[in-house]
């Protein structure tokens, strides 16, 4: 499925958690934590300004990123992936 978000919004696929803790224990799906890292896969064209300006968003589809844990809206495409839709002021962080 082929997304292309409008204005400020970026679509982000979260990356994997951790399913092994450090000590060997397996954990199960109600005890992960949701992943607060991901890859950017669709970038919109930017937020339009009071004065009527474009301003271009700063991150760029394949940049790996950091957002709050309960960001975004989440979406299941028709493959059974998940992705996150969210603003682009939800972001945290880049990781470079």
């Amino acid at each position: 499925m082929k997304l292309q978000p409008l204005a400020d919004r970026i679509v982000v696929e979260p990356l994997g958690s951790e399913e092994v803790t450090k000590g060997g224990i397996v954990l199960p799906d109600t005890a992960k934590e949701k992943p607060q890292e991901g890859k950017v896969v669709a970038v919109g064209k930017g937020r339009t300004l009071d004065n009527g300006q474009l301003s271009a968003p700063e991150v760029k589809v394949g940049d790996t990123i950091l957002y709050g844990k309960y960001s975004g809206t989440e979406i299941k495409t028709k493959d059974g992936d998940t992705l996150l839709i969210m603003k682009e002021e939800e972001i945290l962080a880049i990781v470079k």
